[in-house]
C-alpha cells in the first residue's frame, strides 16, 4: 500500500533494514530528564521511573502514521510489564505534523485510540534538536524520518534504535523490548 512512499524513503536514505545500537547515554539520564506533554503540563516522573520506554518520533500526515494502530496494541499488550511507549510530535520531515497540541491529540484519540503519552511537538534533528532527542540520538545518526523508534531501559539507558520501517509488531522489535523488560532497572 505504501510502496511508493517506501521506495522514495529508501532513494532518500530513510529507511534501513535493520535496528542499529545508539551510543547509551548515562544510566538514569533520560529518566530523569523533564519532560512536557502535549498538552502543555509536565509528564510525571514516575510515569518513566524504572520502566522501560519505547520512544517514537510521530506525525499524523505521514505513510507509516498507521503504525499508531500498532504501537497502542504493543502498549496495551505490554504495560503492566513495565512498558511505556512516548510518542513525540514532530514536524521536521515534510512538514507531516503541523497541527496544534489538540488537533494532535484528537486525531491520535479518535483514529487510533491512544492512551499512550504524547510529548509536546519537538524538532529531532539539527540546531534545535530537543534535548530529550539529544540523549536519544547521542552521537549517533540523525533521526532520518518519522516513526524511528528507541528503546531506553529500566535504567534510562539507549538500548537499542529502530528505523521508520520496522513495525511495531515486527519480531525484531517486540524481542528487543521483550529483553529490555526482562532485565532488572
Amino acid at each position: 500500500m505504501y510502496r511508493p512512499a517506501v521506495l522514495l524513503l529508501l532513494a532518500l536514505g530513510g529507511c534501513t533494514s535493520s535496528h542499529s545500537s545508539t551510543p547509551a547515554s548515562p544510566a538514569g539520564e533520560i529518566h530523569a530528564a523533564p519532560l512536557t506533554q502535549l498538552d502543555g503540563t509536565p509528564l510525571p516522573a514516575d510515569t518513566l521511573a524504572g520502566k522501560v520506554v519505547l520512544f517514537v518520533n510521530v506525525a499524523s500526515s505521514c505513510g507509516y502514521t498507521s503504525q499508531y494502530e500498532g504501537l497502542q496494541a504493543l502498549y496495551e499488550t505490554h504495560r503492566d510489564d513495565g512498558l511505556v511507549i512516548v510518542g513525540v510530535p514532530c514536524n521536521q520531515f515534510g512538514g507531516q505534523e503541523p497541527g496544534t497540541p489538540e488537533s494532535i491529540a484528537t486525531f491520535c484519540k479518535t483514529t487510533y485510540g491512544v492512551t499512550f503519552p504524547l510529548l509536546e511537538k519537538q524538532a529531532v534533528n539539527g540546531s534545535e534538536r530537543s534535548a530529550l532527542y539529544q540523549q536519544l540520538v547521542g552521537g549517533g545518526d540523525d533521526v532520518r524520518w518519522n516513526f524511528e523508534k528507541f528503546i531506553v531501559g529500566r535504567d534510562g539507558a539507549v538500548q537499542a534504535r529502530f528505523p521508520s520501517g520496522t513495525q511495531p509488531d515486527s519480531g525484531e522489535l517486540r524481542a528487543a523490548i521483550e529483553q529490555a523488560l526482562a532485565q532488572a532497572g
